[in-house]
């Protein structure tokens, strides 16, 4: 490997969206991450639902008029 190339590795504080923070070591001091391994649904077994720009809602309300839809159309017949 040549010399003098690689960043140092050095001690980093990591600070999560929940309020988490921990020591760890990277290529940086300070880290700042939305999810980590004490809120994350695959660890914790809880639903989280990050939601950006209201998709959540409208998938849900796209989801609701569907199954409406089903509805109406299974009484009609």
């Amino acid at each position: 490997m040549k010399a003098d190339i690689h960043p140092t590795y050095e001690q980093a504080r990591v600070h999560c969206t929940c309020g988490n923070e921990f020591i760890t070591r990277a290529t940086r001091s300070e880290l700042r991450v939305e999810v980590c391994s004490n809120c994350h649904p695959f660890y914790t077994g809880r639903q989280k639902l990050v939601d950006t720009g209201g998709r959540v809602e409208r998938f849900q309300r796209r989801v609701a008029k569907g199954r409406l839809h089903t509805a109406q159309a299974r009484s009609s017949k």
